[in-house]
């Protein structure tokens, strides 16, 4: 009988749309394989690790801990964002963070992002060595940061949000969820670019529980390909959040499974950073489903 010989077959390499990010010194290609942004609260009230680096010394310890474990980005925030709370002081918050940024950007070898919607603090924040903003209210709180970022050319990660933290959880209403996330989203693009933002500057980010039922977030998790509309790499942030407790029942601190399955499913639907706490294992799961869709 004649033998057929097995013909090797190339893997297939799965589409994601791929960009350069500079950040500073840095540049962060996007796309060849998912990036870590990892998450430092140094707030006594954050809904996860409120408190846990509050203090400097402990801040400093994690940062450079992520580091080690993998994380590409540290977003270093001083102001929660939990539903219901209530905002901080400019100096307060740049009490938080500055002195915390300041010592990092002489230690670490990855950029430091800045999470606040307050110009002042983006602006003290990237004089000390911070080379990216990420603004939960998409520069609709602050007319004045859209003269940092232009200012300093920094990335901007842009999040849609519906109403203020302290709100944002009373009654959120959509009449197709992914649909007007990506028309604000638009919107503010657009916006930017007219006062003189560039484009490729531009990181969106869905908002993942910010005004958001679990529903919602579970439909934009469902549709987040849709979001590729938008010709912008995407951010998402999913960490610990509550939509995973509704639907495992289990508190903050017990949801690294049901997070590891957003990330997955997220890289799978197109993300190019994952937002998360816990970076060690991400970063795990992040490299295996990058390995299984031939990114890396």
């Amino acid at each position: 009988m004649r033998k057929h010989r097995s013909q090797k077959v190339k893997p297939q390499r799965a589409h994601r749309l791929e960009f350069d990010l500079k950040c500073g010194k840095f540049c962060l290609k996007l796309g060849k394989k998912t990036l870590i942004m990892g998450i430092l609260n140094v707030t006594p009230d954050s809904f996860s690790d409120g408190g846990v680096y509050f203090k400097k010394g402990d801040a400093l310890k994690r940062a450079c801990q992520m580091e080690e474990e993998g994380a590409d980005i540290i977003d270093i925030g001083g102001e929660s964002s939990r539903p219901y709370s209530e905002s901080v002081s400019i100096k307060e918050e740049l009490k938080r963070v500055i002195p915390v940024i300041g010592k990092l950007a002489k230690r670490l070898k990855i950029p430091i992002s800045v999470d606040t919607c307050k110009s002042e603090v983006a602006r003290c924040a990237l004089e000390e060595g911070a080379s990216l903003v990420n603004d939960i209210t998409a520069l609709r709180h602050d007319n004045k940061l859209v003269e940092i970022v232009k200012k300093y050319d920094v990335p901007l990660v842009i999040m849609h949000m519906r109403g203020l933290p302290r709100d944002m959880q009373d009654n959120p209403e959509y009449k197709d969820v992914v649909s007007d996330i990506i028309e604000f989203l638009r919107e503010r693009i657009e916006f930017l670019k007219a006062k003189g933002i560039k484009e490729e500057r531009l990181v969106v980010d869905p908002g993942i529980g910010f005004g958001k039922t679990k529903t919602d977030n579970l439909e934009i998790l469902r549709r987040l390909d849709e979001f590729k509309v938008l010709k912008r790499p995407m951010l998402i942030g999913t960490s610990r959040k509550s939509f995973i407790g509704k639907v495992l029942d289990l508190n903050v601190n017990e949801r690294i499974f049901g997070t590891a399955a957003t990330v997955t499913f997220s890289i799978i639907k197109g993300a190019h950073i994952v937002r998360v706490h816990d970076v060690r294992v991400m970063r795990e799961v992040s490299r295996m489903t990058d390995a299984i869709l031939n990114l890396n």
